[in-house]
C-alpha cells in the first residue's frame, strides 16, 4: 500500500525568522585590531573614553588596560578587535605615574574631589621627604582608598563610602620598585614620581606619607606616563584622532560597507595603532612554518623545530609572516595552543 505524502503546515514564516537571527548574530563595526595608546584628559572616564575611541575607529570590540580616574590624565591602553585577548599582559605590566601631592590637608577620596577630613599647618622639608621615601619602596603593605573599586562583601567600596556606610578595607601587598621626589614647587606642594607595580594605588601613597610626616596630604595632580611595554612616544591624543576621523558620509546607509572599503577610509586612524602582538613582549615568541600555522589555527598543537627553539614554557606566543598567531604553553618541545588570533 502506498501511503500517501502528508503534508506539514507552516506553523512560522522559516523565510523571516531565519533572516531576522542573522540580522541579530552581524557584528557592528569593523574587525579592526590593535593597541590604541590614548593620551586620556582630564575629566574623562575610562569607560567613556573606551566608548570614544570604539566610536572613532567604528570598532567591533574595545576594551581598555588599567581604569584611570576622571581626575587623571594620560596613558590609557586601550584595545581593539583581537587586541582585547591581550589585555591582562598590559593589565599586569609595570606602571609610572607623576602626582603632586599638597600638605596640609587630608581628604575623603585622597584628591582633590572628596571633603577635608583632617588639617594641619605642619609642612615637611625636603630632607624629611628624601628619608621617608625607602620606606615606601619594594614590597609594601598598602590600604586601598575608601574610595576605589575595591570589592566589600561584593560591594564597590566607593559605592558603600557613597552611602555613608563605615568600611574596613584590609591592606594588601603591592611592589613599588622607585618612588622619587621630584620638584617642591614651594613648601605646601612635592611633586613624585612612582615606578610601580598591579594594584598600587597613588592616592594611598599621597595619603600614607602626609601621616607619616605629621602634614596630611591628598593628590593634586595624577599623570600616568607609562604602561609596560608601552611608553610616552606611543601617545595619541583626542585632537589628533578627531583631526583624522574620516568624515561620515551624508547618506550613510548606500555608502560601500565593505571591510576593504572602509579599510580605505580609515587607512589614516589605523595608522595610529600598535600591533596586538607588541602587548606581550613579556612572552618568549617562536616562529612557525605556514604549515605548522594551519594547524595551530584548527586548534592542533605542532611540534618546534630548531636549535633555538623552547622545549618547555608556561606561556609564549608564536608568529606567521611576523604576525601574532596564538598564545599557549609549550611542553616536552610541542606548542599547544589555548587562544588564537584570527587578526
Amino acid at each position: 500500500m502506498t501511503m500517501a505524502a502528508i503534508p506539514i503546515p507552516a506553523m512560522f514564516p522559516v523565510t523571516t525568522v531565519t533572516i531576522e537571527m542573522a540580522r541579530q548574530r552581524k557584528k557592528k563595526g569593523r574587525p579592526v585590531s590593535g593597541w590604541l595608546i590614548f593620551d586620556k584628559p582630564k575629566g574623562m572616564g575610562s569607560t567613556e573614553a573606551v566608548s570614544k575611541i570604539k566610536w572613532l575607529f567604528k570598532a567591533e570590540k574595545a576594551g581598555h588596560a588599567g581604569t584611570l580616574d576622571p581626575l587623571a590624565s594620560g596613558m590609557l591602553p586601550i584595545a581593539l578587535g583581537e587586541a582585547t585577548k591581550t589585555v591582562p599582559y598590559v593589565m599586569d605590566g609595570t606602571k609610572i605615574y607623576r602626582f603632586s601631592v599638597t600638605w596640609g590637608a587630608e581628604r575623603t577620596t585622597d584628591d582633590l574631589e572628596g571633603e577635608v577630613t583632617l588639617t594641619s599647618d605642619t609642612r615637611p622639608d625636603e630632607a624629611a621627604i628624601k628619608a621617608l621615601l625607602p620606606k615606601y619602596t619594594g614590597v609594601v603593605q598598602q590600604i586601598p582608598p575608601k574610595f576605589s573599586a575595591i570589592k566589600i562583601a561584593g560591594e564597590r567600596a566607593y559605592d558603600l563610602a557613597r552611602g555613608g556606610e563605615e568600611i574596613e578595607i584590609p591592606a594588601r601587598e603591592v611592589e613599588i620598585d622607585r618612588l622619587d621626589l621630584i620638584e617642591r614647587p614651594n613648601e605646601s606642594t612635592a611633586i613624585f614620581e612612582v615606578e610601580c607595580g598591579k594594584g598600587t594605588y597613588v592616592r594611598s601613597l599621597a595619603r600614607d606619607m602626609g601621616r607619616d610626616l605629621g602634614c596630611y596630604g591628598h593628590i593634586s595632580e595624577l599623570r600616568r606616563i607609562e604602561v609596560a611595554p608601552f611608553d610616552e612616544t606611543d601617545f595619541v591624543t583626542l585632537d589628533e584622532l578627531e583631526a583624522a576621523h574620516p568624515p561620515v558620509p551624508a547618506d550613510e546607509e548606500g555608502e560601500d560597507r565593505s571591510y576593504e572599503r572602509l579599510a580605505e577610509r580609515f587607512a589614516v586612524m589605523d595608522a595610529f595603532l600598535i600591533d596586538t602582538g607588541a602587548a606581550l613582549d613579556c612572552l618568549p615568541q617562536v616562529a612557525v612554518s605556514d604549515d605548522q600555522a594551519h594547524r595551530i589555527r584548527m586548534g592542533n598543537p605542532v611540534i618546534l623545530r630548531g636549535r633555538d627553539a623552547p622545549v618547555e614554557a608556561d606561556e609564549a606566543c608564536v608568529t606567521s609572516k611576523g604576525k601574532l598567531l596564538a598564545i599557549g604553553f609549550i611542553e616536552h618541545g610541542q606548542f599547544k595552543p589555548k587562544r588564537v588570533f584570527t587578526a
